[in-house]
């Protein structure tokens, strides 16, 4: 039975209730106890990936409580409760009927159903399709949860942990010497644990981009045709178009390169692969454009026509939002003109990566932001100016290095010449974070060990990691 709006004292700024503190040690009990059995069950004693798996759904979950104890004494509010929020409203429909509980998780129009208005009439989102949809998936976890907002939270963290952890292992079977380093790429960069865990956008996105990396490995790379894996790539290509359509724009022009080059390797003739490659990189180049253009329509704001007008209100809105607290940033006036945008690619990039430099971080909460891209920088610098290092050649032979810089690239342009304050951009960030993470620590790796730890056949069938 679910708890009361009146049992669960819910008032306008009461964001957390005595039944956070009663129900979330049970629930955390219960994910730590299936997270055990099912480590012990997939990765048995002596697996190279069973003393990262539980450290990586710990962070997650502390993640989860941190970022929400965060909004609700730090930010006093904001849209993490919102969309636990409108999950209440739509909850609430059951104590009426499931047919109108089933009609506001359908998104049924109040014109055509009356009888839903007085709960629609209160969901400022519901013509807001991502962000509704956020709100509807809380709205089904929170059912397990009897409506409370840190047990659903850490439901959020578990599942998101799922996509980062197929990710991980993919990475992880292609580069079996380069495991610990890879871990700390995927799993515990502070940004994508803290802004990746709780109930946001950016946490079902984190699970849809990793299901996706390791489903469509699987099926193109591995042969393994299975129900699962062509379940898993549309679930998470559903949902992520859904909630946010950017991220798909520039992770799939990376991901059908990786697949191409990946292939083109069983070239033998140096020549044929390299002309090869050259051609598949056009395509890939080519068919992006042609997408937007002919579905300009559907991506609307995405469209390349209208692209940059979205990047310069998306950037004089949170500058403004910002106000003067000292976390703006300006890297450049976007005009309408697109090549404003190139223009603006290597200030872009940086800004996502590699700021706020310590001078800027006049907040205690961007003091975070500023040490990770310290690591950033130093990490990136250290592969460059190393003798032994020769990290241009080893993009150009690696489809797999390549695949996590182009998306990195292009993601880390998108959000740094769009947000306007680190702020905002420490969150919009978190999907490319771990592949420039994995691409360093791959390049360095191959630093340290050499030719030994290149992704050959050898190294591969050193272990399959469990499914």
């Amino acid at each position: 039975m679910l708890f009361s709006p009146a049992e669960r004292f819910i008032v306008e700024q009461q964001f957390l209730t005595i039944w956070d503190l009663v129900l979330t040690p049970l629930y955390l009990l219960a994910l730590v106890f299936i997270a055990i059995r099912y480590r012990d069950n997939k990765y048995p004693p002596g697996h190279p990936l069973r003393k990262y798996y539980l450290p990586g759904l710990y962070s997650k979950i502390g993640g989860a409580i941190f970022i929400g104890l965060l909004y609700a004494f730090y930010y006093k509010g904001g849209d993490t409760f919102n969309y636990f929020r409108h999950a209440q409203i739509i909850n609430s429909a059951l104590g009426d009927s499931i047919d109108r509980w089933l009609k506001l998780i359908l998104h049924y129009s109040p014109d055509q159903s009356p009888e839903i208005y007085k709960y629609t009439s209160q969901l400022y989102w519901y013509d807001s399709p991502s962000e509704y949809m956020v709100a509807v998936i809380t709205a089904l976890l929170s059912i397990l949860t009897f409506n409370t907002y840190l047990p659903t939270a850490l439901l959020f963290a578990a599942i998101s942990f799922t996509g980062i952890w197929a990710m991980y292992k993919t990475f992880a079977q292609l580069y079996p010497k380069n495991t610990a380093s890879l871990a700390i790429a995927f799993l515990f960069i502070p940004s994508t644990v803290v802004w990746g865990s709780g109930i946001f956008k950016d946490t079902i996105c984190m699970f849809g981009v990793g299901w996706i990396t390791h489903a469509t490995f699987r099926l193109f790379i591995n042969k393994d045709f299975s129900v699962r894996n062509i379940f898993l790539i549309i679930l998470s290509f559903i949902l992520v178009a859904k909630i946010k359509l950017y991220i798909l724009l520039a992770f799939l022009p990376a991901l059908a390169m990786w697949l191409l080059l990946t292939y083109s390797k069983k070239i033998e003739r140096p020549a044929m692969r390299w002309l090869t490659n050259a051609f598949f990189i056009l395509l890939t180049v080519v068919g992006s454009v042609f997408f937007m253009q002919r579905f300009a329509d559907e991506l609307n704001k995405y469209s390349l026509e209208k692209i940059t007008q979205t990047a310069k209100v998306t950037q004089d809105w949170t500058s403004l939002a910002a106000g003067e607290e000292g976390s703006v940033y300006n890297i450049g006036e976007i005009s309408d003109d697109p090549a404003s945008l190139i223009a603006l690619f290597p200030k872009a990039v940086v800004v996502t990566f590699f700021r706020p430099f310590p001078w800027e971080a006049k907040k205690i909460i961007m003091v975070l932001s500023m040490i990770e891209a310290l690591a950033f920088i130093y990490f990136t610098l250290q592969m460059f100016f190393n003798r032994k290092s020769k990290p241009v050649r080893t993009l150009i032979q690696d489809p797999n290095i390549l695949f996590c810089l182009v998306f990195a690239l292009i993601f880390g342009f998108a959000v740094g010449v769009s947000s306007g304050n680190f702020g905002t951009l420490s969150r919009y960030k978190i999907p490319c974070l771990p592949f420039y993470g994995a691409m360093l620590a791959i390049m360095l790796g191959e630093k340290k060990e050499g030719a030994e730890n290149s992704p050959n056949k050898s190294s591969r069938r050193q272990y399959q990691p469990a499914i």
